[in-house]
């Protein structure tokens, strides 16, 4: 009797039901909803009945008082008939779903998609809606459909599908990036420079914050000449009147000629190569000659220029060249967005070359203590540097309390963002000073480890 009723049950049943129990005539069901009174009659007594869009679906919930994804089971019957697929409807519906977390709806109807192989495209076209919404989460399934369905490797909606899913998990934690650096990295050059120029920028930086230098090197250098490529051929198209193929990037075409000598000379000082270094951060220093340059891209060319100053103290830091400090600190008070990345460098060179920085750590304190308020994945991870670097300061110099207090702090952040490589450290840390550990202490560090070890 149930399968009966199963099989009976429709859309239009069950709202023409819905309709009775409540006592609502169309006129007043179209008021409720704010469809046409004409469209109704048509979706529920037409011959052949009209088509309900699953906008109409939502409204027939808000107004039945159901909570959204309601009758989404059912709605396939609208846009998946017999060999006929209705694009229009069905894309907005996988879209919904997606929103809605209404994943046994997507699996039914993309089991029945998979049946025909030109229905891939359906699929990337939902995924690609979904990030370009800003839903970069949810369009992950979709992209992996693609992916895994899709018998060319050099297709567009293959390759944009790589990168794709590769910008999606971009930033989530150490692991998750490594692992989605590996999986997109052999496609990289098969991508449109619209989207190349992006992805090599971006993969430097996941790079960086894993501390892959060679790997931030090959791509800072990957990125630099194309762009120099795009660069020289826009400059010849606009000397023989020819129309702008400048690509359609997120950001101004300076932005990735110059990062791409920033994350060089990045990768060089923290390979120990700083010689190198200081030549690639004078290539960015003034890029004032590069043309193209608007209001927008003149700002990234300022950026630059600081970004530039900051690096050359760092480097000067780095090989043990002290006396720039007064300056360097000057330089961070008038720039507060450098205060974090330019702790690193004094507290890894007051280790290194052995001076005390206490008045450093007074002078930007209340800097100090917003750091646990960042959110971007460069910052937290420029934070968990910060605190392994002040914890081996402050053993150093004999504070052991507030050193394994601090080494509980930098266990925590290393484990919240999977970065296994310090979360060894900082054991080995605790462990080389268990013996000025407090009962507490020793209780927090147990618990510490044990719930990363549940966790593996």
């Amino acid at each position: 009797m149930r399968l009966q009723e199963t099989l009976k049950r429709s859309l239009r049943s069950e709202i023409e039901k819905n309709l009775k129990e409540n006592g609502y005539t169309l006129s007043k069901f179209s008021e409720l909803t704010g469809i046409n009174p004409g469209s109704l009659s048509e979706i529920l007594n037409g011959n052949p009945p009209r088509a309900l869009t699953i906008c109409h679906l939502d409204k027939m919930a808000e107004a039945f008082g159901y909570p959204p994804g309601w009758l989404y089971e059912l709605y396939p019957e609208e846009c998946l008939g017999e060999g006929k697929i209705s694009r229009p409807r069905l894309i907005p519906y996988l879209v919904r779903c997606a929103e809605i977390g209404r994943q046994d709806c997507i699996d039914a109807a993309v089991s029945r998609l998979l049946d025909n192989p030109k229905n891939i495209s359906i699929l990337f076209t939902v995924a690609e809606q979904l990030f370009e919404s800003g839903k970069r989460r949810e369009s992950v399934p979709f992209y992996e459909f693609v992916i895994d369905n899709e018998k060319d490797s050099y297709s567009n909606q293959f390759v944009i599908s790589q990168y794709r899913l590769f910008r999606a998990v971009e930033g989530t934690n150490s692991e998750e990036d490594f692992k989605a650096v590996i999986r997109f990295e052999p496609y990289r050059k098969r991508l449109a420079e619209d989207y190349q120029l992006d992805a090599l920028l971006h993969l430097a930086n996941v790079c960086y914050t894993l501390r892959r230098w060679k790997d931030v090197e090959k791509y800072a250098d990957e990125l630099r000449e194309l762009a120099m490529i795009v660069y020289e051929d826009e400059l010849r198209r606009r000397k023989n009147n020819r129309p702008s193929e400048l690509p359609k990037t997120e950001r101004p075409l300076i932005v990735y000629y110059g990062q791409g000598f920033l994350l060089k000379a990045v990768a060089l000082k923290n390979m120990g190569r700083y010689e190198e270094s200081k030549h690639y951060t004078n290539g960015y220093a003034d890029l004032s000659w590069f043309e193209l340059l608007d209001g927008e891209a003149e700002a990234e060319v300022e950026k630059l220029r600081l970004w530039a100053l900051a690096n050359s103290y760092t480097l000067s830091m780095s090989t043990g060249s002290i006396e720039v400090l007064p300056d360097y600190l000057d330089f961070l008070s008038e720039h507060p967005s450098e205060v974090l990345p330019g702790l690193v460098t004094i507290m890894k060179s007051a280790n290194e070359f052995g001076f005390p920085v206490e008045s450093v750590l007074e002078r930007f304190s209340e800097d100090i203590k917003r750091f646990e308020e960042y959110q971007d994945a460069v910052d937290k991870i420029l934070h968990l540097h910060f605190l392994y670097q002040l914890v081996v300061y402050l053993f150093k110099k004999g504070d052991y309390s507030t050193g394994l207090d601090e080494t509980l702090r930098c266990l925590v952040l290393s484990d919240a963002s999977k970065d296994f490589d310090y979360f060894k450290r900082c054991i080995g840390l605790f462990w080389t000073h268990l013996q000025h550990a407090s009962d507490k202490q020793k209780k927090t560090f147990q618990t510490l480890v044990d719930e990363r070890s549940r966790k593996v």
